[in-house]
């Protein structure tokens, strides 16, 4: 099918009150084509309308002061996070404890962990002084530059 049948095909279309149009040739060419909508909602502003609250207003209510919540809590939290893209690691070497524990206090420019990037191995140190509560990641988990590695309180 060559352009011109093809414009034909969509100024037809065009003028026409189909909404939707599918045509398969005997070439294997597939068209479809869909007419949008165009027609905008007109709203009624008469006075004496009553608006009854719907299921979806209260349960995104509920959400949003569900997130905000998150969020205050969230704030209390630092996060360590990934320099660059590689892989995680908790310990210097399997059979070695972890540089650090949940629980353990750590100070500003301790080593928290390695990434191991193009055979590199990384320290990463902490950029703040807290209370570790939670290790994000296993050893030998890939990590993304700036995901969370470590949450400190």
């Amino acid at each position: 099918m060559d352009y011109d049948n093809i414009k034909k095909l969509i100024d037809y279309m065009g003028g026409s009150n189909l909404s939707t149009l599918d045509v398969e040739f005997p070439d294997g060419t597939k068209i479809s084509m869909k007419k949008g909508n165009n027609e905008c909602s007109q709203v009624n502003n008469s006075q004496n309308a009553i608006v009854k609250p719907q299921e979806n207003d209260v349960i995104t209510e509920s959400k949003i002061e569900e997130s905000k919540k998150n969020n205050q809590d969230e704030q209390e939290y630092k996060y360590i996070k990934s320099p660059m893209v590689g892989t995680f690691y908790s310990k210097p070497s399997p059979n070695e404890n972890s540089f650090v524990e949940i629980g353990q206090s750590i100070k500003k420019g301790c080593t928290t962990c390695i990434i191991e990037a193009m055979k590199l191995m990384n320290e990463i140190e902490a950029e703040f002084d807290g209370v570790v509560v939670e290790i994000l990641k296993n050893d030998g988990d890939p990590v993304e530059y700036g995901e969370n590695l470590i949450k400190l309180k």
